[in-house]
């Protein structure tokens, strides 16, 4: 029996479930969308509007032909090679000499080859952005903070370069609440300084919490190395392009806060306050850094010292597996209140505690009671949150925590989206089709409706 076989065995069966919940109901499910109006960067304008984003930046410090540094390694961001190869371009008919390198932490195994992997994995590798990419977990001490003494460390290679410029989208951070949260300070902090940045930084969050470390640091990194500024990146409610902007360095902290008031308000959350029950089709790190994200689920069980969001108010979530490009590592599957033996098999043990480890969040990991079927874990969730009634118990079915235009809702969900002006009506509820105990019906996002 392969390790896939032996974890799957772990699942309870949906036998074994059922004997002990009875014949628990279950709605039916119709389709809903959320009504958002954008206004996405076309994609043939997305390059030239990175390039003049750098451009703005105040490079006269830069010689000519000088390296210029960029970070780059978020998941999930929407066109990220072309954004990366717009300002590696511009770099280059300026005249400097660009290259990128990975800003991940203790992603990709903590290893140069594993961060370089991932980086590919994105899309961005040496073809597509038009550039060297160098992928190195060598550190250089660069400070230390004034009151606590913290060592302040960053990439070998990037210290090297003439200037610095990381590209980051700007977005709520899954684990803390604070001026600046998900963006380029952040990965000036985490991602800059490898894994053992990231390390040093989440070790010392524990206590001083992440909220105040952050500036802190980053301002300091910010007048120990060459950071030119930074190309910061807003994306609305589906995940486009809405926003590229150059950022001086001053400007940092100040300019990152508004812009991160603008993301909280466009930012695709769940449609309704209180759920019995929610079904998450897959987790992973391209969907968020706690693969699934917080701020959408309303629960913060592994930040030490981090309150949880007020809303949303969710009795039970099942999660059935991962995203492909998270290459099993299962961050924040400790959410979950039961999971399918599908998303067990797919997880890669030692990326999964590695990351948890370095990101002092191992609560996140721990594993849920897992089931052998969708059957059995929509039975489980619904037995366990006390009586039922098909016709009023609020189920919602979602693809992810990031993709939340399309959603199945059960049918007091559709009831209630047939009066709100934010949601249309798809498709009617009918009866959850399975197949050997597993939903019929694609991933939300997938389905086309009508």
């Amino acid at each position: 029996m392969d390790a896939n076989e032996t974890r799957r065995s772990l699942a309870v069966s949906e036998a074994a479930i059922r004997e002990t919940c009875g014949g628990t109901p279950f709605p039916e499910m119709g389709v809903i969308e959320q009504v958002w109006e954008t206004d996405p960067i076309p994609n043939a304008e997305i390059a030239t509007e990175a390039g003049d984003a750098f451009e703005s930046l105040a490079l006269d410090g830069v010689p000519d032909g000088g390296e210029v540094a960029f970070g780059v390694g978020s998941r999930g961001i929407a066109n990220l090679p072309t954004i990366v190869a717009g300002v590696v371009d511009r770099a280059s008919q300026l005249g400097y000499d660009p290259f990128a390198f990975p800003v991940m932490g203790s992603h990709g195994g903590a290893t140069a080859e594993g961060q370089r992997g991932m980086l590919a994995d994105l899309g961005v590798t040496e073809s597509t952005i038009g550039c060297e990419i160098r992928s190195s977990m060598e550190v250089v001490e660069v400070g230390r903070t004034a009151e606590r003494d913290v060592p302040v460390v960053a990439d070998a290679n990037a210290v090297a370069a003439d200037a610095i410029v990381p590209i980051n989208r700007i977005k709520p951070h899954t684990d803390f609440d604070g001026r600046v949260e998900s963006g380029l300070s952040k990965m000036l902090v985490i991602g800059v300084g490898k894994q053992r940045g990231a390390k040093i930084a989440h070790d010392w969050a524990v206590d001083w919490s992440l909220r105040h470390m952050l500036p802190e640091i980053a301002a300091q990194l910010l007048e120990e190395l060459s950071v030119a500024g930074g190309v910061a990146i807003l994306e609305d409610q589906r995940d486009d392009t809405a926003c590229i902007e150059g950022i001086p360095p001053e400007g940092f902290l100040d300019r990152e806060r508004k812009l991160l008031e603008t993301a909280y308000r466009i930012m695709p959350t769940v449609p309704f306050e209180e759920l019995d029950v929610l079904v998450l089709d897959r987790q992973g790190k391209d969907a968020s850094g706690q693969g699934m994200d917080t701020n959408v689920i309303g629960r913060r069980p592994f930040a030490i010292h981090e309150p949880e969001p007020d809303s949303p108010e969710i009795k039970r979530i099942y999660t059935r597996g991962l995203t492909e490009t998270t290459h099993g590592n299962a961050m924040g599957m400790g959410s979950a209140d039961f999971v399918h033996g599908d998303l067990l098999a797919e997880v890669e043990m030692s990326t999964t505690l590695i990351n948890a480890l370095t990101a002092s969040t191992t609560r996140g990991v721990r594993l849920p009671p897992t089931v052998e079927t969708d059957r059995a874990g929509l039975t489980a969730a619904l037995s366990t949150i006390g009586i039922v009634d098909p016709e009023t118990v609020r189920v919602l079915r979602a693809t992810d925590t990031m993709r939340l235009d399309r959603l199945y809702a059960s049918t007091a969900l559709v009831a209630e989206a047939r009066g709100r002006d934010d949601l249309r009506v798809v498709e009617e509820p009918s009866p959850i089709r399975f197949e050997s105990g597993d939903f019929v019906d694609p991933t939300p996002h997938e389905r086309s409706g009508e």
